[in-house]
């Protein structure tokens, strides 16, 4: 059984992505909770305003977070992107996420990209079981990646990453609890090709990226460590050049946590003892037996395995390279979580300096992610290749 301060660790947990209900709607909906979410939510705001897709839309600096197989197709010998997101303001003024990630091409087919994110929970206050103050505390989180991405040929690309994860939600204020800390990796591959349709002139791409295959965290005993939120994305985008000015992306990702599902039987109470020890045996899975059980696991069978699988679509509309307009919709299961937004953001594009915003519009005023914004800024330097162009790379100019 989890001890008292492993509880209060792991209820930190849930409420980090703005999930509906966080621990309670966990029983009641099966929700999958996982350590370190914020490593899955997307820093930059031209995702964000896509419903956050990301696997196949044009690389940019931010390509390693969404897809390490785009970095190959970077066009300029430099780029750098700088993202903020003040972080349920529905619940709290004092969280935030911020992220800042950079590149340079080795060559006409390669690139290096280094990149962190940084996730401020503000204070807690912390009191004992008789409701005495027991302390404050600024949890913080952050991750480290490095990124190689490589073109095998003119349309597909490669790319792997690497990452550090801490994690330190408690401090010293609970005794015998520790900061977590973990290595990840990321495989990603992208395809990209410019095709002529009729009398149109179109970019097809194709992505797919596993990420966070690591070990697991733990913040108090090691028979207690947590699943990092290992993720399966694919996604494709199709770019219509409409004329010499104007052109529009649309885009769609899935995608689908490789960590086991909790066990439950439906009427019976999740403190039962067989269920407890289900889920005890779950918890002490290998990683490897984790991700492959993760397709078949589920209580409720193939019919649940397809409500774990969150849609994310958008479309992106650029005038002359310039100025760029943007909405996206994001589903996630109401049994699995039930985030759902639309999101509405607007770009610029002028030289070496570019600029995005993204605004959440949550499905009801009660969902913690209503009025989350986002803003990113990007920097390329030295002048565009032709070699790793594509018709859909408005980001870079």
């Amino acid at each position: 059984m989890p001890s008292p301060k492993s509880t209060a660790v792991r209820l930190l947990l849930p409420a980090l992505l703005g999930t509906a209900g966080a621990a309670q709607a966990q029983q009641e909906a099966n929700t999958i909770t996982t350590a370190v979410p914020f490593i899955t939510i997307s820093p930059d705001a031209r995702s964000a305003a896509l419903g956050d897709a990301g696997a196949a839309t044009s690389p940019d600096a931010n390509a390693p977070f969404h897809n390490a197989g785009k970095l190959g197709f970077l066009r300029n010998p430099y780029g750098a992107s700088a993202s903020y997101s003040p972080w349920l303001r529905n619940v709290t003024d004092d969280m935030s996420i911020s992220a800042l990630s950079g590149y340079k091409k080795l060559g006409e087919r390669s690139a290096l990209a280094a990149s962190l994110t940084y996730f401020d929970l503000g204070s807690i206050d912390f009191r004992s079981s008789t409701n005495q103050p027991e302390g404050t505390f600024n949890p913080k989180e952050y991750s480290v990646s490095l990124t190689y991405g490589q073109k095998l040929s003119e349309y597909l690309g490669v790319g792997v990453t690497t990452r550090y994860i801490r994690s330190n939600l408690t401090g010293s204020q609970i005794a015998d609890s520790r900061p977590g800390n973990a290595f990840a990796v990321d495989l990603g591959a992208y395809y990209s090709r410019d095709v002529t349709i009729g009398a149109g002139d179109y970019n097809l791409a194709f992505g797919a990226a596993v990420s966070n295959i690591g070990n697991k965290i733990t913040y108090t005993r090691a028979d207690q460590a947590d699943f990092l939120p290992t993720n399966l994305k694919l996604g494709t985008a199709i770019t219509r050049e409409l004329d010499a000015f104007n052109k529009i992306t649309l885009t769609v990702d899935a995608n689908k946590l490789l960590v086991p599902t909790p066990y439950y039987i439906d009427g019976v109470d999740s403190s039962d003892p067989a269920i407890v020890a289900e889920n005890d045996r779950i918890a002490r899975k290998s990683i490897v037996s984790g991700i492959l059980g993760s397709f078949s696991d589920a209580p409720g069978g193939g019919s649940e395995e397809l409500k774990e699988i969150n849609l994310s679509a958008g479309a992106e509309y650029w005038y002359n390279d310039l100025l760029a307009a943007r909405v996206g919709y994001f589903y996630e299961n109401p049994k699995k979580g039930d985030r759902q937004y639309l999101c509405l953001g607007l770009g610029l594009r002028y030289q070496v300096f570019g600029v995005d915003a993204a605004y959440l519009v949550p499905n009801s005023r009660a969902n913690p992610l209503a009025n989350t914004i986002r803003v990113s800024l990007h920097f390329n330097f030295g002048n565009a290749s032709d070699g790793g162009a594509t018709s859909g790379d408005s980001s870079l100019n």
